[in-house]
Parts: structure tokens; sequence; C-alpha cells
């Protein structure tokens, strides 16, 4: 019974023993597990830090990086990318200003009505087109006009008083007619000569011929088909546009500054291109003394060659050139990009390296502009495919951001 008694005692014992064995195990176990999920965690955390702060710098050297526009050499030479080295030299004050091309004095003439009559065209006269001095424009016909036909009217006066004068010139001699009737026939039958004769040279069937007076372009139609017109009315006006005129209205407040205008640049509306007087020809001819009646505006009138490309009459941006400016830095229009109202040139920084830069504009004469700041003499600029070089810079900014995220 004592045996039975000591057996269980000692299984008790074994078996508490056990259990705090189990739970000493257990909970060692646990703590270690936690210390090491704890520190685990922590340096994963930490690792996890680090490369966060990794990505970090690398988005920053991408970002102080970013300025820098790669565009290899043969990229560039396709894309017509020039670049050129700033220097600096003369440049002339501005005075910007609206104006009009007009066809200089003697090179225009007008062909008239040489009889009354209806107007047809002679083939297709149409306005621009290409004329030699005698081209038959207009036909003029008097058929069925109470008044009738007034070349034939002209050449019957003029043999009647060509008999008549005859017939005075051999009595005059005898003394049977005065000196004065004589006269006055002669005088009567000239006039009717000139007459007939300044008809009859253009004179055909179907009417009396009016032709160009000179050689050159047809300005303006100045009638239509079917229109009745008399002696002397203007039909069609004839252009040699040799020469032409540029007339620019400057406000009063330049008057002080009109003296030192030596030449001027005008950009026309149709073909958006920048003429040069001083390529042209030009030189100035005057400037009014007193503005006009109907506004504030003093004309400035400048003279020059006509390439065949400038259109009469057309109203055009005049650029008037002033006093020069020595050591000026300035750069042509294509060298400029604009961006929400500033404006931009790109650096060229070695062979295939270009930065964005930002420039301060001053005056503008139509062909170039010139930099107050931004640039300095040395610099190496983009003057042709600047937009070129700003598509680069988006399309090599796109993939890096993408390729950091």
């Amino acid at each position: 019974m004592k045996k039975v008694i000591f057996m269980g005692v000692l299984g008790l014992f074994l078996l508490g023993s056990c259990n705090s064995k189990s739970r000493d195990s257990h909970e060692g176990h646990n703590h270690e597990t936690e210390e090491h999920n704890h520190e685990g965690h922590d340096h994963k955390h930490e690792g996890h830090d680090h490369e966060h702060e990794g990505h970090n710098h690398e988005h920053e050297n991408h970002a102080g990086g970013s300025d820098e526009i790669i565009l290899p050499p043969a990229k560039a030479q396709a894309a017509g990318v020039v670049v050129s080295t700033v220097e600096p030299g003369t440049f002339h004050q501005v005075i910007k200003t609206s104006g009009q091309v007009m066809a200089a004095q003697g090179d225009e003439s007008v062909a008239v009505a040489t009889v009354a009559g209806v107007v047809s065209f002679k083939g297709k006269v149409i306005e621009g087109m290409s004329v030699s001095k005698g081209t038959p424009l207009v036909i003029l016909s008097s058929k069925n006009m109470a008044d009738g036909d007034p070349v034939q009217k002209a050449r019957i006066a003029y043999e009647v008083s060509k008999k008549e004068y005859q017939r005075m010139k051999a009595l005059v001699g005898n003394k049977i007619v005065s000196e004065k009737e004589f006269a006055q026939a002669e005088q009567i039958y000239e006039n009717a000569r000139i007459s007939y004769e300044a008809v009859a040279k253009n004179h055909s069937a179907s009417g009396q011929a009016v032709v160009s007076p000179i050689s050159g372009y047809v300005k303006n139609l100045l009638v239509k088909e079917g229109d009745y017109v008399s002696i002397g009315q203007p039909l069609v006006s004839v252009t040699q546009n040799r020469k032409l005129f540029l007339r620019a209205d400057v406000s009063e407040k330049y008057y002080p500054y009109l003296n030192s205008i030596g030449s001027a640049n005008f950009c026309t509306p149709y073909n958006n291109k920048v003429y040069t007087l001083k390529e042209l020809g030009g030189r100035m001819l005057s400037y009014g003394k007193a503005s006009g009646e109907n506004g504030y505006y003093v004309p400035v009138t400048f003279e020059f060659d006509n390439k065949g490309d400038v259109i009469p009459g057309s109203f055009v941006e005049v650029f008037l050139l002033s006093s020069p400016m020595e050591n000026v830095l300035s750069l042509p229009h294509s060298a400029l990009t604009e961006e929400q109202g500033s404006f931009f040139v790109y650096l060229q920084l070695d062979e295939e390296g270009y930065k964005k830069q930002l420039v301060t504009l001053g005056a503008d004469n139509g062909e170039s502009v010139q930099i107050l700041s931004g640039i300095k003499a040395g610099n190496r600029v983009v003057t042709q495919g600047a937009y070129q070089v700003k598509l680069a810079s988006a399309t090599n900014a796109i993939p890096a951001h993408s390729h950091e995220h």
C-alpha cells in the first residue's frame, strides 16, 4: 500500500516537473521568437528605410541632372539643329509700328477709253497677269448706238477736212482765199487727222481696242464686262512693280527720334517673311513734319526695289531702325521658345548635351532680338531647331521618371 502511494507521489512530482519544463521551454521559445521577430522587423524596417532613402537619393540625382538634355549628334543633324557662338555686335534701337506698301509714282499707268462704247475684254484679262506694252486689253463697241461709230465719224471728218485743206492750199497762192481762212482750214484738218489716226490704228470689225500703255502686271480692273464707258474713262490699271513705297505711320511720341531713322524692316501678313530694306536697295525718302488730319501719326516713307513677291497695297508690320547700339548680344527669332510668357534658349554644353536657359528680351527688329540677360559672349546657342531640342527634353524626361517609379 505504501509502495502504491509512493509511486503516486513520484508520478505527480515527475508530472509537475515535466509541466514546469514544458512551460519554461514554451516561454523561452516565445521570448526568443518575440525577440527574433522584433529584431527582424526592426532590421527589415531599417532596411526598408535605407532603401527608401536610396530611392530618394536617386530621385534627387535625377532631378539635379534633369537640366541636361541628351540629343545625339546624328539625331540633332537629322532634326536640323544648328548651334552658333554668341558674339556681341551692333544692334539698332527699334520703333515698332504698322504701315502699307504702295506702288511708286511713275511705275503705274492706266488704260483709258479712247472712244465711247460697251466694254468686252480681249481674251482672259485678270488681276496679276503679265502684259506687254501694246497688248489689247479691252474692246469697245459702238454698234447700234444713236451717235454712230466714232471711228467712221472720225474718218469722214478727216477726209472732208483734208479735201478742204488741199483746195485752199491751191488757192492761197493766187490770193483767192485769205491767209486766215487757209490757216483755219489747216487747223481743222490737222485736228481731224490726229483724231482719226488715234482711233484707226486699233480699230477692227468688232470695235475699238484699248491696249496696255506699259509693260507690267494688271493691278486693277476698273470696269466689268458689258459696262458702257465714255471717252477718257479709266479701264485697267497696270503696274511695273519695279519700285515700291513703304509708308510707316509713327506715333507722335517718337517724333524726336525720326531724324535718326536710317532704315527699316517689315513683315508681310501673307507669308510672315521679314524683309530688310538694306537688302532691297531701300532708302528713306522723307518723314512728315506734322501728323495727319485724321489721326495722331506721322508718316515715314521709304522707297525700295520690288523683287516680285511683295504685293502693293498690303498692310505690313514695320520695324524702324534708329540709333545703333554697340556690344549688344542678340539672337534670331528661331533661337527662342516661349512658355507661359517666358522665353528660353538652349545652350550646348558638349557634343550631345544641351541646357534650357531663361532669357530676358530687349528690342526686336523683326529678324533678331536683343538679349538683356541669360546668356553671355562665347555661349553656344541653338539658333535653328530649338523646338526639336525642346521635344527631346520631353522624351528624355518621361522614360526616366517612369523608371524611377
